[in-house]
């Protein structure tokens, strides 16, 4: 008889085909199929994308959900959550307040992270948090975070005294900055996390980089990026890797509230305790939806991979695509376009094929 192995699925979410816990679901289901004996631990894992506040709601079930109603792009109102963790943390997600994926139409000058303020005020006014972890992956804007500090109290000035429009387009108007009426971090602060590495400003920047996906055009770039030197120049803050985060949020936030920036994965892996449920294993499987030369620089897949290592524990991937080639990185896992045939048909039933790749997962042990 086969010896009984503890195997740790500890996937990142395939991004528009399914969420991290259907990932680790799905693999575990297959693997079952061919190795009954073994305990299978189910650990979604999360960058501070969208989807992080779900991931934590589901490690730490006695977390308080804190709804708000905020005003989202245009007049627009919905009701946002974060969550309160016992020991006093509160996590806040930026996507879940006015992320991408809220927009019915991409807006990339008019977008802005107020709805996010808003978020991040409440948890500052709740007497019960000691410190914000906020995800900021996923966002529609590129405001360099202006808008959520509006809606912390900072005001921020046009040559004539007016408040300035909301949104990436509004940065240029920057004439001067009050920060008096504030609301105060709590004791321990805030962080900002992140899995990107890009400055504010320039061809690896927030506008340039990220601006077409968010809607914009080359005229609307060339807007953005316009106002975010003109933040720049009104903050006296140098650049600085991870600025460009989230359309500069993490540059905002840095500026008007001393909020620091991390590396996603990491923080919350340490949070949710990663490293302690690795060691326990035998064997840990992890995926996303494509794997590549990024994979390894902050994000979810890497450091699995790095820890695993660590620890001596055999890891097996499981992706929706690949650009590196397996057998000559000696890496061992299933692509699931491979096994489909497309990437359309293995993005169209997304589920049936991450079964398929349990089962194989588990012939190589």
């Amino acid at each position: 008889m086969q010896k009984a192995l503890r195997v740790l699925i500890t996937p990142d979410s395939f991004k528009g085909s399914a969420t991290n816990q259907e990932v680790a679901d799905a693999i575990a289901l297959g693997w079952k199929k061919v190795r009954t004996q073994d305990e299978i631990n189910c650990f979604p894992m999360a960058d501070g994308g969208e989807g992080t506040l779900e991931t934590f709601a589901m490690r730490f079930p006695r977390a308080q959900r804190i709804k708000i109603e905020v005003n989202f792009h245009e007049k627009q109102k919905r009701i946002a959550t974060w969550l309160l963790l016992d020991d006093g943390t509160a996590i806040i997600e930026l996507a879940e307040a006015c992320g991408l994926t809220h927009m019915k139409v991409l807006d990339p000058l008019k977008a802005s992270t107020f709805a996010f303020g808003q978020v991040l005020k409440s948890a500052a006014e709740n007497a019960q948090v000691k410190k914000i972890i906020a995800c900021i992956g996923g966002s529609a804007s590129t405001d360099g975070g202006v808008g959520a500090l509006i809606a912390l109290g900072a005001r921020f000035l046009s040559a004539s005294g007016d408040s300035i429009q909301l949104g990436g387009v509004g940065l240029k108007e920057i004439h001067t900055v009050d920060f008096s009426e504030m609301i105060k971090p709590p004791q321990l602060g805030s962080t900002c996390l992140a899995d990107v590495n890009n400055f504010l400003l320039g061809d690896n920047g927030a506008a340039k980089t990220y601006g077409p996906q968010k809607g914009a055009t080359a005229k609307d770039i060339e807007i953005l990026e316009a106002g975010l030197k003109r933040l720049m120049e009104v903050s006296k803050k140098n650049d600085f890797p991870g600025a460009g985060a989230a359309g500069g949020t993490s540059f905002g936030l840095n500026f008007g509230w001393g909020t620091s920036l991390n590396s996603g994965a990491k923080v919350i892996a340490e949070l949710m305790g990663l490293r302690e449920e690795i060691n326990k294993s035998d064997i840990v499987i992890t995926g996303e939806g494509k794997y590549d030369l990024q994979s390894a620089q902050g994000k979810v897949v890497g450091l699995i991979q790095e820890l695993s290592a660590e620890y001596k524990k055999r890891t097996l991937l499981c992706v929706g695509s690949s650009d590196v080639d397996f057998p000559s990185n000696h890496l061992s896992g299933v692509v699931l376009e491979d096994l489909a045939g497309s990437k359309e048909a293995a993005m169209s039933d997304s589920l049936q094929w991450l079964v398929k790749a349990g089962e194989l997962l588990a012939q190589q042990v």
